[in-house]
Formats: C-alpha cells, structure tokens, sequence
C-alpha cells in the first residue's frame, strides 16, 4: 500500500518527514534522500508496532485531502509503500528418496529442520 508522507524543512533544522494517516509517525534526515529513506523504516516499523498491537491499518488518504490541511500545505508531498510483513508460505518439491534421506541427514549435522535446511541452502546458492 502506499501512503503519503510529507517532507518539510524549517530554516535551522534537518528535513522532517510525517504521514498524514500515521500521527506520530514521524522522521528526519541531513538530506532529502536520507529523509526519504528513514521515511520507509519508520512506516514498516510503525505499521509493524500497529499489527501487533492488534490496531486497524487505515485506508491512506486522498493527497487533495491532505494538501488543504493547513498542517500540511507548505510540505512536499510523495509517496511511501508499506511492504508488509513476510507471509510463510509452503512449498512442494519433487526428489528421490536417497537425495531426501541425504538432505535430511544434512540438515540433522547443521542443527536444523529440512525445511530450513532447504531454505538456507537455496539463499546460499541464490547468492
């Protein structure tokens, strides 16, 4: 989902950046790209602290909406997407049974489960 943040900069101070939709839900940086960049870890970590809370994400906003609040007309607005939190998800392979055996023997040396196992070994060799 992407929600809008404002950037705004006062004379003697970094850029702040806030989300309209998100009270208290703010950030700043030496530069603007660092603003926009910390502006994506704040909404992740923020929306993140909401879920667990077990609070209701809003609906973003309309930008129209936000530019005519008086808060937010001097800001820049632009745009922020939340990524969500990683889901499981289950896989099926297909292999013989002596690989599996040897997978599983593996993964027992390592400490793991296969299906951890599986995965580790998939990022390694993913680079």
């Amino acid at each position: 989902m992407d929600y809008i943040a404002i950037i705004h900069k006062d004379a003697d101070s970094d850029y702040g950046v806030s989300f309209p939709d998100f009270p208290g839900c703010i950030t700043a940086g030496h530069t603007v790209e660092e603003a926009k960049n910390m502006a994506i870890e704040a909404l992740q970590v923020h929306i993140e602290g909401m879920i667990e809370d077990g609070e209701t994400i809003p609906t973003p906003s309309v930008l129209d909406d936000i530019m005519t609040d008086p808060v937010f007309e001097s800001g820049v607005a632009f745009l922020v997407t939340y990524q969500g939190q990683p889901k499981q998800v289950k896989a099926n392979i297909s292999t013989t049974d002596i690989t599996l055996a040897a997978i599983d023997a593996a993964a027992k040396r390592y400490g793991m489960t296969r299906s951890a196992f599986f995965v580790q070994s998939a990022l390694e060799k993913a680079g």
